[in-house]
């Protein structure tokens, strides 16, 4: 019994230990992420996500990317669409656009998407310069003129592995 006891307690100091040496390694890693000139909030999952400011000819935009080596890339547009446009409207034309402009074009099942917007995940791959490359985008309904498209870039297995990620983003993403 006094054996078990001090197992017990030497287990206990040693959690206590690990815990104020590497406060950092028991937080959560997600973050918030927003600009003044944007019109959203997310949250970022983990440090690997990083915000990058791409130069433009009318404005700058904000890109995302996982790791230093830009391994899967985040990008984020405002559509304006017609009232009557749904999102498996536009899914079709992307498809249609892809099926024919893409090559090893192949795409996978449409599934609906629910987070404080709601819409839908569209993926594919397909081959660029002799490398698959997959897409994952989401649609996301902000009211029945506005859409704001997140499309997530790179490797298919990569993106797969980080799929949890992409859709923590996509159920975070928030108007301001």
């Amino acid at each position: 019994m006094m054996h078990s006891c001090k197992l017990f307690l030497s287990t206990i100091l040693t959690i206590a230990m690990f815990a104020f040496l590497s406060p950092s390694a028991l937080v959560s890693q997600t973050r918030s992420f927003t600009a003044e000139n944007l019109k959203y909030v997310l949250v970022l999952p983990s440090a690997e996500w990083r915000s990058i400011k791409v130069p433009g000819i009318a404005n700058d935009s904000t890109e995302f990317r996982y790791d230093d080596h830009g391994t899967v890339r985040l990008r984020i547009r405002r559509e304006l669409v017609d009232a009557d446009v749904t999102v498996a409207e536009l899914i079709q034309r992307q498809q249609t656009l892809h099926r024919s402009s893409l090559p090893g074009y192949v795409k996978e099942t449409v599934q609906p998407v629910a987070g404080r917007l709601s819409g839908a995940r569209y993926a594919y791959e397909y081959v660029t310069e002799g490398k698959p490359t997959a897409r994952f985008i989401y649609y996301l309904e902000a009211n029945n003129r506005l859409v704001y498209r997140l499309e997530f870039a790179g490797s298919p297995d990569l993106l797969r592995t980080l799929s949890e990620q992409t859709d923590l983003i996509v159920r975070s993403f928030r108007l301001k």
